[in-house]
């Protein structure tokens, strides 16, 4: 009976990557779009997205099947319980991504970002790309060190999108529209939250493996390893 759970357990586990796969995919394509005024990857993004919402009911049959008939307790609740969350996550991913692609198509052929702010965006987004294609390593390895490299990551997007907010009010190269710059406001805050949902993945898989908040575990590596005082009291 162990063996079964402990089988559709790692086949979950296998849902969750594909669907985080999917969402580096999706916001590959719709910052592609985006940047290069690409219907074809506006259109590509929004059916990958599309695709996300067939897997998330996959993963939540999945979740729910292990629950109804596994009776799973301890660190095996935990696990299912986090699968759970992380299946929330990851289809809000994608969700921040069709809106990504839904702006850069609905400007089609203009472009939705100015060329003053370009160059910021397209950072943005690849520190988004990169902290997905984390994200679905970490859940393929299931490595809490690995998943803890996610957060200090974030640190990036987060001075982008000052960055971009103070471009918007500080432009003085062009005279954008109020739609553009609506429309540059809510990209930045996309990606922003895309990467904030692949911290949570991050952080939820090290609860995963641990049963430890990131909290709980920085802090008991900090009491379990010994001060310089400690280790010269020690070494007498």
């Amino acid at each position: 009976m162990r063996t079964r759970f402990h089988e559709d357990l790692e086949q979950l586990a296998q849902q969750l990557h594909t669907m985080c796969l999917h969402d580096r995919a999706a916001i590959a394509a719709a910052t592609g779009g985006l940047l290069h005024a690409d219907l074809e990857q506006c259109e590509r993004a929004i059916e990958i997205c599309q695709e996300l919402d067939i897997l998330r009911d996959q993963c939540e049959h999945s979740t729910m099947a292990l629950l109804a008939l596994q009776s799973p307790v301890a660190g095996e609740l935990r696990k299912v319980v986090t699968a759970i969350q992380l299946v929330a996550n990851l289809h809000r991913m994608g969700a921040l991504t069709e809106h990504i692609a839904d702006i850069a198509r609905r400007r089609h052929p203009e472009h939705a970002v100015p060329a003053s702010m370009a160059p910021i965006m397209a950072r943005m987004a690849a520190a988004a790309v990169a902290m997905a294609t984390a994200a679905a390593a970490v859940l393929a390895s299931g490595d809490p060190d690995d998943a803890a490299q996610i957060e200090a990551q974030d640190d990036t997007i987060d001075r982008l999108h000052r960055e971009l907010l103070a471009a918007v009010l500080d432009d003085d190269d062009e005279d954008p529209s109020k739609a553009m710059v609506v429309d540059v406001t809510l990209l930045g805050r996309y990606y922003e939250r895309f990467a904030d949902h692949t911290v949570e993945v991050g952080r939820r898989t090290i609860f995963m493996a641990t049963g430890s908040t990131p909290e709980e575990r920085s802090a008991a590596r900090h009491l379990v390893a010994p001060t310089s005082v400690q280790q010269q009291y020690h070494n007498r």
